[in-house]
């Protein structure tokens, strides 16, 4: 039976930690290989981790660089063939993990395989599911996200890169997916199998602002990347339109509707499609300006998908 290595990052989420710990060890699937790594976690978290030690086939508590430093080092210590990350304020829903490796066993070609997920808020309830598509690379490389709770990637494709770049702290799953999918099939599953949680503390919220810069951070490296420069090259003005129209609506969670609408008429320009998909988030910017917040929230909630 295959073995699969979940690697759940911690650090300061003590309030949910448990719930996501226990997400993972309740599944239905035998053969998991849970790792924790926290961050020298000051809340609480460490006493919940010690809590379940004998259940994890590794665990530490020091200080690190950052969530990309903490997960590579749960890559480094993974043996399954297949490999997943679960952050400690999100969780798995009942049967995912077995769910995951039977479509691997299905697909042999597979490199990454990614369901659906919930978005849920503090307190756990549910107020939208993210339902996604199947994607092709030059969709990732115009940021056509993907819910990195219900990604599930194979080992020997996770070692043909470089693992998680510490220098990117936002969009830094997005950049390991355009890796993968360059060494095996990406592949969606009509199935939801996490739950990513939206919260004041979670970086989607706090420091929503930050993901626009990362976008644009992807596209030069990809323009420099020899592999990726070519298919770059042939949907430039996509990507690049793609990239302002992520910066909007991640401006707009920080707060900042005015630049929010900037970044999007700067889309608008650049490939008109590209910005019109997403009209929702012009609507919204100009609402906010207007100072009706709540109705901007009840459109915003109705495509969720440009959420990570």
């Amino acid at each position: 039976m295959t073995l699969v290595s979940i690697i759940t990052p911690s650090y300061n989420q003590a309030a949910y930690l448990e719930q996501t710990i226990l997400s993972v060890l309740n599944q239905d699937y035998p053969r998991i290989e849970y790792i924790v790594v926290d961050g020298a976690s000051t809340d609480g978290s460490v006493e919940i981790i010690k809590k379940y030690k004998s259940k994890f086939a590794w665990w530490v508590s020091e200080k690190d660089c950052g969530q990309a430093d903490a997960i590579n080092k749960g890559f480094a210590r993974a043996t399954g063939e297949i490999i997943a990350w679960l952050n400690s304020d999100d969780y798995y829903l009942e049967g995912a993990v077995r769910a995951a490796v039977k479509i691997f066993e299905e697909h042999p070609d597979a490199a990454l395989v990614y369901g659906n997920m919930l978005a849920v808020d503090e307190h756990g309830k549910t107020f939208n599911t993210l339902n996604y598509k199947q994607l092709t690379l030059e969709d990732l490389l115009c940021f056509q996200i993907i819910g990195q709770p219900a990604v599930f990637m194979r080992r020997s494709a996770l070692q043909k890169t470089k693992g998680l770049d510490p220098a990117f702290h936002f969009l830094l799953d997005h950049l390991l997916w355009i890796q993968i999918a360059q060494h095996g099939n990406i592949l969606h599953v009509n199935q939801t199998w996490s739950a990513a949680r939206y919260h004041a503390e979670a970086k989607n919220r706090a420091k929503a602002a930050e993901f626009g810069r990362e976008a644009f951070r992807i596209l030069e490296a990809v323009a420099q990347d020899d592999n990726l420069a070519p298919i770059f090259a042939k949907i430039s003005r996509r990507a690049r339109a793609s990239a302002h129209r992520v910066d909007s609506r991640y401006l707009l969670d920080g707060g900042l509707p005015a630049k929010a609408l900037s970044a999007w008429m700067r889309a608008l320009l650049i490939h008109p499609t590209t910005a019109l998909a997403r009209m929702n988030i012009l609507a919204s910017a100009v609402l906010n300006l207007l100072g009706l917040g709540k109705i901007r929230s009840e459109i915003l909630n109705k495509r969720k998908e440009d959420y990570q």
